[in-house]
């Protein structure tokens, strides 16, 4: 049953995809817009092209025929896509779900208007007068981001009208591909933000993992946590919110639905069709399976029983301070020396200010407050450090 597998974007949560499907057997092609890219350091094959160009994707595709493509970031020509599901190539979790995700107009419509899920007041704007006119109508304080960006590159908060012109600037600097355009939401008072992740699958029904906690600086998570803590009936309309999004955008795989949780109930924020970055809390243990198993098994029409809870964890990042190459580590064995500890550094060969470089993963038993092993890992992630190497 092994299958050429062809990954469109090779990060950390790329890197994890590639083991997980290995140890099933599968050949993974990996593909980013650079090389040594922390997923290619463990795939059968690498591609250095550039993914928004689409004669240079329909070249691979051409080249590696493969029998599933995975995509792990935005910034691809998704519109190939369909073309490619044509020609009897699955495409993770379906070409429809790719396009529409990769753009926060497609999915944010799909969400608001279609399928009427409570989101954030919102409008788009694709110039600077455009973005003032927006904010008149959605209010101060509200969100920009850019309609394609990923790990909050592009977002900010307007707290004043002198924050307009920087917003659409930092939007612009921020964006992925060609698409200037940008969603402006009013801001929701949430009293907490969620991850639900969500496993579609070829043969089977849809399954739910706990939801995560998670906080963000910059538009990037910082932590996060497994489980979460929400009221009942909150936790059945995040399920049913996502349920219903997910079967509209069809497909089999993982998906990091976001929801923001306030007073007066549950918002759909976002959806990833694919692994969660706040989903990395799952190789602390906490389930029976990671975020990546899952998406493996569900991508390969593989069964999936159960997904049980098994322990309270969290995951904490480390980030770069500053520009350089060949980052060297320090801090490492004060981690390890701790029990119910992991770490993950993911192999990035650069490093500039508040990239990613690694995770900490802390871990206890079911009946342990999940906020103490979330400062846990806050505290062991301060003491590790990444700078370029003499």
């Amino acid at each position: 049953m092994q299958k050429k597998i062809l990954l469109l974007g090779s990060g950390e949560l790329g890197k994890e995809f590639v083991i997980s499907a290995q140890r099933l057997g599968q050949h993974i092609i990996a593909v980013d817009s650079y090389n040594d890219a922390p997923a290619q350091q463990v795939a059968d094959e690498r591609e250095v092209i550039n993914m928004l160009d689409g004669a240079e994707l329909d070249r691979i595709v051409a080249k590696h025929q493969p029998d599933i493509i995975v995509p792990e970031i935005e910034a691809i020509r998704t519109e190939r896509f369909y073309e490619y599901e044509r020609q009897g190539i699955q495409v993770v979790p379906s070409a429809k779900a790719a396009n529409f995700t990769m753009n926060r107009r497609a999915i944010r419509d799909l969400a608001a208007k279609e399928l009427g899920l409570r989101t954030a007041d919102y409008r788009y704007a694709g110039s600077l007068e455009e973005l003032q006119a927006a904010v008149k109508e959605v209010g101060i304080p509200c969100v920009v981001k850019p309609l394609m960006s990923s790990s909050g590159k592009g977002q900010s908060v307007i707290k004043s009208e002198a924050d307009i012109e920087n917003a659409w600037n930092y939007a612009q600097s921020g964006k992925r591909g060609d698409q200037t355009e940008v969603i402006v939401e009013a801001f929701v008072n949430f009293t907490a933000e969620i991850t639900l992740l969500t496993v579609t699958q070829q043969n089977g029904p849809t399954l739910f993992c706990l939801p995560i906690g998670h906080r963000q600086e910059r538009g990037d998570y910082q932590e996060s946590w497994q489980p979460a803590l929400m009221a009942t009936d909150h936790l059945a309309t995040a399920q049913d919110m996502a349920a219903r999004v997910t079967k509209a955008l069809g497909g089999a795989g993982i998906w990091g639905v976001e929801f923001f949780l306030a007073q007066e109930g549950v918002y759909f924020s976002e959806l990833s069709p694919r692994p969660h970055d706040t989903g990395m809390v799952t190789l602390a243990g906490t389930q029976n399976l990671s975020e990546f198993d899952l998406h493996a098994r569900a991508v390969l029409g593989l069964p999936i029983a159960e997904i049980t809870h098994e322990r309270n964890g969290a995951s904490a990042v480390i980030l770069a301070g500053r520009e350089g190459s060949k980052p060297v580590f320090s801090g490492v064995e004060k981690v390890l020396s701790q029990p119910k500890t992991d770490i993950r550094l993911f192999g990035k060969p650069t490093m500039r200010p508040y990239r990613r470089m690694g995770v900490v993963l802390t871990y206890d038993a079911p009946d342990i407050d999940v906020q103490q092993i979330k400062q846990k890992a806050i505290e062991l992630a301060k003491a590790v450090s990444v700078k370029p190497a003499e």
